[in-house]
């Protein structure tokens, strides 16, 4: 029971991996919005939201789908 376990974990760790190098090797990072200020003046209320990026490097999504596929072609179904 425990070898099936471990093999559904690795299935699925690897499924991951792969998707996530993919998506890293396609789109280079991510963007995300930062709130930063809120000031009340009465009736007026302002904020100032930042975007940032956040960059990945291609290293990182070759390596993420090298191990994704060492993972699933180790795992036995």
């Amino acid at each position: 029971m425990a070898r099936r376990s471990r093999s559904n974990l690795r299935l699925v760790l690897g499924v991951v991996l792969l998707a996530a190098g993919l998506l890293a090797l396609v789109y280079g990072g991510f963007s995300y919005t930062e709130k930063r200020h809120d000031v009340d003046l009465g009736p007026l209320e302002f904020s100032i939201q930042d975007k940032e990026r956040v960059e990945i490097p291609p290293w990182v999504g070759v390596v993420a789908v090298v191990t994704g596929a060492a993972l699933l072609a180790t795992a036995k179904r």
